[in-house]
């Protein structure tokens, strides 16, 4: 492993990623699956693109472009930030046109990471299938498209929580409904961009059945939009965080959303 700074005088946001991160340790611990992130994205975003399918790519590169911002690759995010505007619009043409640029970003961002890791192999990381799962535990559950803020969340709350997770809105409800009779979700943290089901979705089938009397609900985002911002509160949510956040504000939303449960 090489030193840090090597990714400083590269450009990378360092500063900031160890702000949210917390230490050197973690963020280095947890970079591998950031180059496992962006290898498999692009290869999806490329199959929705040949798809025409903007709403997963919209998805996924936006997923692309939050991760690399929490880990300080500016240059990607801001090509991944550009794409997911375009593809919101369904400008299939600009795409098409400039998919390059953001593979040109990917591959930077893999050659860097892979010279400072000094060309270790890439990890694998285990995906458990969250179907059926009934908690025993009182459980805080994030449901997040992204490994990345999955594994960052259970990191903080490791020592203090038990945290289950959900890669996105389809396995969420699986847990929902393997959990309905019982009372172990203490607290839930949801994204909103995510396939197959999206957040709104989650909270659609949690207002239809009456979970979110019994079940407090924050938002984390990176979509900090107007209209979105509104949409989330006409659902009885706790409270909405963005990303890319830091230690400080999760342990502060988290312990604001089981404030409510305990309150109930």
């Amino acid at each position: 492993m090489k030193s840090i700074k090597f990714l400083e005088d590269n450009g990378i946001d360092i500063k900031n990623s160890l702000g949210i991160f917390g230490s050197q340790e973690i963020y280095n611990e947890k970079l591998g699956e950031f180059l496992v992130g962006v290898h498999t994205k692009i290869k999806q975003l490329i199959v929705f693109m040949q798809k025409k399918d903007m709403q997963n790519y919209k998805t996924y590169v936006e997923s692309m472009g939050s991760d690399a911002e929490i880990y300080g690759f500016t240059s990607l995010a801001k090509e991944a930030a550009t794409h997911t505007e375009k593809a919101s619009k369904g400008d299939l043409y600009y795409i098409n046109e400039h998919i390059n640029d953001l593979i040109t970003e990917c591959n930077k961002a893999i050659v860097l990471i892979q010279e400072y890791m000094n060309g270790v192999e890439e990890k694998k990381i285990e995906r458990l299938s969250a179907d059926n799962t009934e908690f025993v535990n009182p459980t805080i559950l994030v449901v997040d498209d992204s490994n990345i803020i999955r594994n960052f969340v259970k990191k903080i709350f490791s020592e203090t929580y038990k945290v289950e997770t959900a890669k996105d809105g389809e396995e969420a409800i699986k847990i929902l409904e393997a959990n309905k009779n019982n009372d172990n979700i203490k607290a839930m943290l949801l994204d909103l961009n995510m396939p197959k089901i999206d957040g709104f979705g989650v909270l659609e089938h949690m207002r239809q059945n009456n979970y979110l009397d019994k079940i407090p609900v924050s938002i984390i985002s990176g979509d900090s939009s107007k209209e979105t911002i509104q949409r989330a509160f006409t659902y009885d949510i706790v409270d909405m965080l963005g990303k890319p956040f830091n230690n400080s504000s999760i342990k502060t939303i988290v312990e604001k959303t089981l404030m409510v449960k305990n309150s109930k």
